[in-house]
């Protein structure tokens, strides 16, 4: 009997350590411990299938959803806003899986939107001054992130909130400061764990990688208050805004169309890191150093406006595909998180334009096919078994290179340009 005891108490012992070991290990992954891990991939992520955001998706969708990712080797997603029901059933939709399953593993960087006053009305915005909506998004993504501590890791304190071309919106970084501030005082205060990030995910020219126009105290003291910066980079824009990387080179007029292609898009890829670098290096010239992630950056599919064959003639599958392993496979090796714009097509972006290029950023597109950029993910059967609104995960163009070939062109020459 006695022997029996001893052996049930060892047995107890022993389950108890075993279940103090899940803890420690859930308990130790961190934001620090996620981003820059190229074990953690991580994506952008809306969900909306519908014209309209007033059609949400559900939590059988979002669940849909975190399978594929999942599949694909996702582990962290970035959301925008708390304002309506997708970040909360996204949340719940994830607490869910791991309830059912206790190996699934996916992570959270909580968007908080930030407006200034009168923005989206029929008023003029008043950049000097922040909506009254603001403290009602950071209560809601702080009541969030203490609801699911073991899936919200970063909360982003406002999406291009701080760049002047976001007419409609932007505010000034005071603004910004103000509520990492405020985020950074509940984390001393043990309202929030220590370990939940802040951060604000904006345009790399925010972080003063750009205009000196942005190199304000403002801004300074934004960067010392952040855990980390999120700095958005996107070349395929910058080939219609600023288009001089992206053009044919005259030494390059005998190259095939294919090597004209391939030039650019590691032109491409030059022109992020140079972006990524300069943020980099504004923090330092500040005497600081923390950690640089890339927020959002991508390339779409479609494009019947600015990056297509009127334009740019960047839009396509195939550039995009290539853009997406040269992005990947940088960001990889230099341990930086990329959170690439975007997991699958929404088209309530441009919902009056079905082939505007905001409609077709996804890796994924609304008849359940992956793009070429993830083709080989199709080939390797991640998605055996796995649907999206009832639709098996196929590959675009029926898996036929040479059709997709035949949509792709080639981008302006400069010496074209030049002679007109």
């Amino acid at each position: 009997m006695l022997k029996l005891k001893k052996y049930i108490t060892l047995s107890i012992l022993v389950i108890m350590l075993g279940c103090n070991d899940k803890l420690k290990t859930e308990k130790q992954l961190t934001a620090a411990d996620i981003l820059g891990n190229p074990n953690y991939l991580a994506m952008s992520y809306g969900g909306y299938r519908q014209k309209t955001r007033d059609v949400q998706p559900t939590i059988s969708q979002l669940k849909e959803d975190m399978k594929i990712l999942s599949a694909m080797g996702v582990k962290i997603l970035r959301t925008y806003n708390v304002q309506l029901q997708q970040a909360p059933n996204l949340l719940r939709a994830i607490s869910e899986l791991k309830a059912e399953d206790s190996n699934f593993e996916m992570y959270v960087m909580l968007g908080a939107w930030i407006d200034c006053k009168n923005a989206w009305t029929d008023i003029a915005p008043d950049h000097e001054v922040e909506s009254e909506q603001n403290a009602g998004e950071i209560e809601r993504a702080v009541a969030l992130a203490k609801q699911y501590p073991d899936i919200v890791k970063v909360i982003a304190v406002g999406n291009e909130a701080m760049v002047n071309w976001a007419t409609s919106y932007f505010v000034r970084p005071n603004v910004i400061l103000k509520w990492v501030n405020h985020l950074q005082g509940l984390k001393k205060a043990s309202e929030l764990s220590k370990d939940l990030w802040i951060t604000s995910s904006d345009d790399f020219s925010s972080w003063g990688g750009g205009d000196p126009g942005y190199h304000t105290e403002g801004l300074n003291k934004l960067i010392k208050a952040v855990d980390y910066i999120s700095m958005h980079t996107y070349p395929m824009h910058n080939s219609h805004y600023n288009p001089a990387f992206w053009l044919v080179t005259e030494q390059e007029a005998d190259a095939s169309d294919l090597e004209k292609i391939e030039s650019a898009m590691q032109r491409a890829l030059t022109f992020a890191q140079k972006q990524y670098d300069s943020v980099t290096n504004y923090m330092k010239s500040l005497g600081l150093n923390k950690p640089v992630h890339i927020g959002e950056t991508g390339w779409a599919t479609i494009s019947n406006g600015h990056y297509g064959s009127k334009g740019s003639k960047a839009a396509d599958e195939y550039k995009s595909g290539r853009y997406y392993q040269l992005i990947r496979d940088w960001t990889q090796k230099e341990n930086i998180s990329c959170f690439y714009f975007e997991a699958f097509d929404e088209q309530w972006k441009d919902a009056k334009n079905s082939k505007g290029s905001e409609n077709h950023f996804g890796l994924i597109n609304l008849k359940g096919e992956a793009k070429f950029a993830i083709w080989n993910l199709v080939d390797q059967g991640v998605f055996k078994g796995l649907t999206r609104d009832g639709q098996a995960i196929t590959k675009s163009y029926n898996g036929d290179k040479g059709t997709l070939m035949n949509d792709v062109l080639v981008p302006p020459a400069e010496y074209v340009i030049a002679h007109h």
